[in-house]
């Protein structure tokens, strides 16, 4: 067997198989909870368990997961060691952080996150009702888990099917809306750096993450890039150059104040069962700037994003997308090419110039 079957198995997963998945975690306790949890959940098996990461590794292999769930503090090969060396042997195999929201282990988590996790699930607290706690973590795993092995019947959107659809490459652009989920952090880590310093206009972001993580990102994101990126802060007057980031839980919007344009945020119900959600953002950019309006929709499981890229494209906004092949979920993404409020569908790597030949188009 290869060093990639598993990551190949994974690739060619057909519907009809149960998803196999390898439960890693130093605790007795975590794995019965985690291996009675995926149990109940239809079409997902536990293929098997480690204690550590050197275990989990030699049993990649032998037990050809499609899946694994992956704590972060463990002896010998700790989660974060662990998925360093899954990334290098496996780099197809999905991986999902399952650990602690406290501490060490929420910074732990966002740096997995940053190295190529999949996505991230929070354990039950301890003072949890097990059943309770079961049914919780077997929820949240398993809609994860579906979205990250589901395969799409259709072939794959190739990035150059939309290119004789921009025709709003003159069009000015006035701001720059960005949406993701489950894989943005490495995404937005990606294109955010590749932005100059004289970039004129500002940037506004809504990416799924519990607020405790928001801080996390925004000083990763501020590290790594000549603009200055924060925290959307309520009333702040919009300028060229800055990226905002909406906090965990608060929906991001913009409105007209006199001659200026400030951010605004609530807590109004979820949509798309989201806090904040893309589509929110994305309505009020398409409202307070019209055709000014530049969307990025990018990797993430779910549609939010969908309506509010529609919205952008009818008030004669732009709307850019992530391909397929780069996404870790093509759900947000793929929903707006389906939809066919797409101007054009970009791999990782081209989203960064795409946006800038748009907005240095600006004018013309």
């Amino acid at each position: 067997m290869s060093d990639n079957s598993a990551g190949e198995a994974f690739c060619h997963q057909t519907t009809m198989l149960p998803v196999r998945v390898l439960i890693v975690d130093d605790s007795v306790v975590a794995r019965k909870l985690l291996r009675e949890a995926l149990s109940a959940s239809p079409g997902i098996t536990v293929a098997g368990s480690a204690a550590d990461g050197l275990i989990a590794l030699a049993k990649i292999p032998q037990l050809n997961p499609d899946v694994i769930t992956l704590d972060v503090d463990m002896p010998r090969l700790n989660g974060i060691q662990t998925l360093v060396e899954i990334r290098a042997q496996y780099p197809g195999l999905p991986v999902i952080m399952c650990s602690a929201l406290t501490g060490r282990g929420e910074a732990m988590a966002h740096k997995a996150l940053s190295l190529g996790a999949s996505a991230y699930v929070a354990k039950p607290s301890n003072s949890m009702n097990p059943a309770n706690a079961i049914v919780n973590i077997r929820d949240e795993l398993s809609t994860k888990i579906t979205s990250l092995i589901r395969r799409r019947a259709h072939s794959p959107v190739s990035p150059h099917d939309f290119i004789s659809r921009t025709s709003r490459l003159t069009q000015r652009v006035e701001v720059l809306a960005m949406g993701a989920s489950t894989g943005g952090p490495n995404a937005l880590a990606f294109i955010i750096p590749k932005l100059p310093r004289d970039l004129p206009v500002p940037v506004l972001i809504v990416q799924h993450i519990p607020p405790l993580f928001t801080p996390l990102l925004v000083n990763r994101l501020n590290s790594c890039s000549a603009l200055s990126v924060q925290e959307a802060v309520d009333g702040r007057i919009l300028e060229p150059g800055q990226v905002w980031l909406a906090p965990g839980d608060r929906h991001l919007t913009v409105a007209r104040a006199g001659n200026d344009i400030v951010l605004r945020l609530s807590q109004d119900p979820p949509v798309n069962s989201c806090r904040p959600a893309v589509d929110v953002l994305f309505h009020s950019v398409a409202q307070v700037y019209g055709p000014g309006a530049l969307g990025v929709v990018m990797t993430g499981m779910g549609s939010d994003g969908v309506r509010g890229a529609a919205r952008i494209r009818e008030g004669g906004g732009g709307v850019i997308v992530q391909d397929e092949s780069t996404s870790v979920v093509w759900g947000m993404a793929g929903g707006a090419v389906s939809a066919g409020v797409v101007d054009q569908v970009c791999t990782l790597p081209e989203i960064g110039p795409a946006i800038m030949r748009r907005v240095w188009a600006r004018g013309v």
